[in-house]
């Protein structure tokens, strides 16, 4: 597989966790609509990381994973804080006993939407 490839698997999952999380909301899952936001959102940005750059890290920590967003290119810069606020989410949509709102999943959602949509863009792109 070549980085391209890779980009392109890495939006296929991304779409299918996105695909996830609008049906978790519309059924009221609402852990399980950011928690598959949230995943949708890692492989937006691996997608994005993989087709400016040609590689993407695989890490837990989420401060690096938005920094290496966030060099990634004017598209990926764009996208920083919507990732960050999308990552606060997996803790409490995961492992904490409080449970996300419905509200904070709706948010999820549109925030891993948006990463979805500039990941297509820059995934098509020529060259």
């Amino acid at each position: 597989m070549t980085y391209l490839s890779d980009a392109r698997a890495q939006l296929d999952k991304a779409r299918e966790f996105l695909e996830s999380a609008r049906d978790g909301y519309d059924f009221d899952r609402f852990n399980a609509a950011a928690s598959s936001a949230v995943i949708s959102g890692i492989n937006s940005k691996d997608a994005i990381c993989l087709r400016t750059t040609g590689k993407t890290g695989k890490t837990e920590n989420h401060n690096e994973a938005v920094r290496e967003l966030a060099k990634s290119g004017p598209d990926g810069a764009s996208l920083e804080a919507t990732f960050r606020r999308l990552l606060a989410l997996k803790p409490k949509s995961q492992y904490q006993a409080a449970s996300v709102s419905a509200p904070s999943a709706r948010d999820a959602v549109n925030r891993a939407q948006k990463m979805y949509d500039v990941a297509v863009a820059v995934v098509s792109r020529p060259g």
